[in-house]
C-alpha cells in the first residue's frame, strides 16, 4: 500500500459563529480538528485546495494536516457540511487519528461487471445497502470494496455481505446475512380482460314475464 498521502495546510482561527462568513468571502473554509483525548481546535483551510482534495481522494483517505506551518499530523475528513444548492463545502470536521489505533468506518460498495439477469433477462439491479462497516488501522482503511455482479444469473440469486472479498487486515463489522445485491424481474403489464356477458336461461323467461306483465296491464286498462 502506498504511503504517499495528500497534504493540507491550515491556519488557526479566532473567528467563530456568524463571523466565519468573512472567512468564506476571503476564500477560506472554516474547520475543526478534534480527536480522542485532545481539545478541539478551530482552524481554516483554503477552500479551493479542499475542493481539489475532495476530488482526488476517497472518503477514508488519510490527509497530512499542517497547522500554522507546524509538523503535519494524519487526519480523516470526518464530515463535510455543504451548501444545499451549489454543494460547495461550508464547514469541515477533521478527525486526528492515532496510527496505532484501529478505526471503525463505513466503506462504500461498488458493483463491477455485468449481470446476465440484467443484460439477457432485462432485470433491474437492487442494492439494499450501499456500504459496510469495517474496522482497521488508519493506513489500512479501504476506499471502497468492489464486488462482481456476474454471479447474478437469474432473479433468485443473491449476493450477501459474507460473499464480499475483504482484505486480510480489515475486520468486517456488518452482518454477513445482509443482502448486498440481487436482480429484480421486469414488471409485466397486465392486459385488461373484457368480461363477456353470458345470457343465462333465465333471461328470456324474465323478458317473457315482462311482456306478460305488460299485457295484463294493458288489458286491465282496457277493462
Amino acid at each position: 500500500m502506498s504511503t504517499a498521502r495528500a497534504t493540507l495546510a491550515a491556519e488557526h482561527r479566532e473567528l467563530i459563529g456568524k463571523k466565519v462568513a468573512r472567512l468564506r468571502h476571503a476564500g477560506r473554509l472554516p474547520a475543526v480538528v478534534y480527536g480522542r483525548g485532545i481539545d478541539s481546535d478551530s482552524i481554516s483551510i483554503d477552500a479551493h485546495d479542499f475542493e481539489q482534495l475532495r476530488r482526488r481522494t476517497g472518503p477514508n483517505a488519510l490527509v497530512d494536516l499542517s497547522i500554522d506551518g507546524k509538523k503535519a499530523q494524519p487526519v480523516l475528513v470526518s464530515s463535510v457540511q455543504v451548501h444545499p444548492v451549489n454543494r460547495r463545502a461550508l464547514h469541515v470536521d477533521l478527525f486526528l487519528v492515532r496510527m496505532t489505533e484501529e478505526l471503525t468506518v463505513d466503506v462504500p460498495l461498488v458493483a463491477v461487471g455485468e449481470s446476465p439477469a440484467i443484460v439477457d433477462l432485462g432485470g433491474t439491479l437492487l442494492h439494499p445497502i450501499e456500504s459496510v462497516k469495517i474496522r482497521a488501522l488508519p493506513d489500512h482503511l479501504p476506499q471502497a470494496i468492489e464486488y462482481s455482479v456476474e454471479s447474478l444469473v437469474d432473479f433468485d440469486t443473491t449476493i450477501h455481505v459474507r460473499d464480499l472479498v475483504i482484505p486480510s487486515d480489515v475486520t468486517l463489522m456488518t452482518d454477513g446475512d445482509d443482502i448486498v445485491a440481487k436482480v429484480q424481474a421486469p414488471r409485466v403489464e397486465e392486459v385488461p380482460v373484457v368480461a363477456e356477458v353470458e345470457i343465462g336461461e333465465g333471461a328470456p323467461e324474465a323478458a317473457e314475464g315482462g311482456e306478460a306483465a305488460e299485457t295484463e296491464t294493458t288489458e286491465s286498462d282496457e277493462g
